[in-house]
């Protein structure tokens, strides 16, 4: 397996943590459920630091340069990630857990109010 990362630093873009999750909720997701070879998408957010990106899981013999759908993030941010990288993975394991992954994350969880 392979993994890529991809690492936005968002000080800047124009956006936030908080734009780009409504992004993923309204449009973000979807073009990513057909893509070949990909096991696994999540998108992660550091907000003490104005980062963004992601982390995929590839089979072995996924073909890393074959087309993938547009690539949004990219557009709204205005630049490509800060830090992209291709990893070989050494190993993977699924614990004890309360369900699927499908649509999980902040996300898809019901607007928090600000106290």
């Amino acid at each position: 397996m392979k993994a890529t990362i991809s690492w936005w630093d968002l000080t800047g873009s124009g956006q936030t943590i908080d734009s780009l999750r409504v992004y993923l909720r309204d449009e973000g997701v979807d073009p990513w459920r057909e893509v070949p070879g990909m096991r696994l998408k999540f998108w992660i957010s550091d907000r003490e630091t104005e980062r963004w990106g992601a982390v995929m899981l590839w089979d072995s013999d996924a073909d890393l340069t074959a087309p993938l759908p547009p690539n949004r993030a990219t557009e709204l941010i205005g630049h490509p990630p800060t830090v992209r990288m291709v990893s070989d993975v050494e190993a993977v394991v699924e614990g004890l857990h309360s369900g699927p992954l499908v649509e999980r994350g902040l996300a898809f969880e019901p607007a928090r109010e600000s106290s």
